[in-house]
C-alpha cells in the first residue's frame, strides 16, 4: 500500500465565485496550518477551470476536510492525497466536496511517456 505523504485540496472557482474563494482561502489561512498555492484564473494541468491548491499534512486531514465540508459556501473542492503517482491520486484516490469535475487525465499520461 503506498504511503500517503500529504493531501492537496483543489479550489474550484470562476469569476463570479472568486471572491467567496477568497473568503474560504482567507478562513483557511487563518485557522490551520496550510500551505496555499498560488491563484490560477484558467485551467492548469489536470484542473478544468480556475482554482488554488491547499497542502496539508496527513494527521490534519480529518480536521481540514470536515471544516470544508461544512464551509465551502458552494464551491467544488477536490481532495486528493499525495502518494508519488499524480495519476492514480488524481484519478482513483481522489474525493470530491460538490461537483465532481470532468479532470485532464491526458496531461499525466503524456508525463508518464516522457520519463
Amino acid at each position: 500500500m503506498p504511503e500517503i505523504s500529504g493531501f492537496h485540496a483543489h479550489v474550484y472557482y470562476d469569476p463570479g465565485s472568486r471572491e467567496v474563494a477568497a473568503r474560504v482561502r482567507k478562513a483557511l489561512e487563518e485557522r490551520f496550518t496550510v500551505q496555499l498555492g498560488r491563484w490560477h484564473d484558467g485551467p492548469i494541468g489536470p484542473h478544468p477551470k480556475s482554482m488554488y491548491q491547499v497542502a496539508f499534512l496527513p494527521d490534519q486531514f480529518d480536521e481540514i476536510v470536515p471544516w470544508l465540508m461544512l464551509h465551502r459556501e458552494g464551491l467544488d473542492i477536490l481532495v486528493h492525497p499525495e502518494t508519488g503517482d499524480d495519476l492514480a491520486d488524481h484519478r482513483h484516490h481522489a474525493l470530491w466536496l460538490g461537483e465532481k469535475l470532468a479532470l485532464n487525465f491526458e496531461c499525466f499520461q503524456r508525463a508518464e511517456t516522457t520519463r
